[in-house]
């Protein structure tokens, strides 16, 4: 059990005030309200040790996700341009046998 399961339930199970068990434990009330409510609404959920709750783990796949799209991006971009630069080359050249050289 964590320690924020513990403070919690002082204040649930021992019914002592939540300013007290707060100014106690060195926390603010505020905090120590939160943990209470975390603890109320989802008791198998609250406070995970070692995982992260299905809402922020989603958000970290999708980041790294768009890192790696990006990175797509950004080689898809150079290879366009550099295609754009060997276009233009080729067509800069003349076609045809080259011009006969008059003495």
């Amino acid at each position: 059990m964590s320690s924020k399961t513990e403070a919690a339930r002082l204040v649930t199970d021992r019914s002592i005030a939540v300013s007290r068990s707060a100014r106690d434990l060195d926390l603010s009330e505020s905090v120590l309200r939160r943990w209470m409510r975390e603890l109320t609404i989802a008791q198998a959920a609250a406070f995970p040790v070692g995982q992260m709750r299905a809402d922020l783990a989603e958000i970290a796949v999708l980041k790294k996700e768009v890192v790696r799209l990006r990175a797509e991006r950004d080689i898809l971009k150079k290879a366009a341009a550099f295609s754009r630069a060997r276009r233009y080359e080729i067509r800069l050249r003349p076609r045809g046998p080259p011009p006969a050289a008059t003495p």
